[in-house]
This record gives C-alpha cells, structure tokens and sequence, in this order.
C-alpha cells in the first residue's frame, strides 16, 4: 500500500522561508514522479513543482518559480518543497503526490496547512 505523509507547514511571515517533506511507503517510489499541489481556501488545487524519477528534471507553476526548488531522495524515499520568498498568496495546503504530473496523480498525501502572514 502506498502512502505519502508530508511535514513541514506553519505560520511564517511574508518573506520567510518554509521546507516541506513527504515520506513516500513503497518502493515503487524511485520510479514514479513526485510532485507537490495546493489548494488555497476556496479554491481548487493547483499545481505547483513536480520532480522526474531521477530528480534531474523539474517543473514549476510560474507563480512560485525562482521562489520555490522541489528535490527528492530516492534513498530515503522523501521528496521536498523548499519555499522561499513567502507572499501571503501561498497560503493553502499542500498536498505531497506520486506518480503524474501537472493537475493529474494517483497518489496522494493528506496535505500540511502553510499560512503566510502578511
């Protein structure tokens, strides 16, 4: 069974920085994309960075890019959103995901609530 559990959020202020990290069951993990998506309050979620198997290809929305570096370790099955830069239009949670890209995933996590203050 294949679960992702992330860690990580909280309160910080505008211009803050924040690191996210998903522990990935299964060992099916080194072989699947990894991204993260969030969902802001009343919206739907969005897509934000996803990272190849290997980790030498990324992508990002144009919203967090130059702000927000996604990277993974297939040894420990963990893959992380390091968040800098924080503007209160970050604030959603944030849902780890497994095997996909952009808006479509099969796996996903419960989320970690981030909230920038302003």
């Amino acid at each position: 069974q294949v679960q992702l559990v992330e860690s990580g959020g909280g309160l910080v202020q505008a211009g803050g920085s924040l690191s996210l990290s998903c522990v990935f069951s299964g060992r099916i993990f080194s072989t699947k994309t990894v991204g993260w998506v969030r969902q802001a309050p009343g919206k739907e979620r969005v897509f934000v960075a996803a990272i190849n198997k290997i980790g030498d290809s990324t992508t990002y929305a144009d919203s967090v890019k130059g702000r927000f570096t996604i990277s993974r370790d297939n040894a420990k099955r963990m893959v992380y959103l390091l968040m800098n830069s924080l503007k209160p239009e970050d604030t959603a949670v944030y849902y780890c995901a497994g095997d996909g890209w952009g808006d479509t995933w099969t796996y996903w996590g419960r989320g970690t609530q981030v909230i920038v203050s302003s």
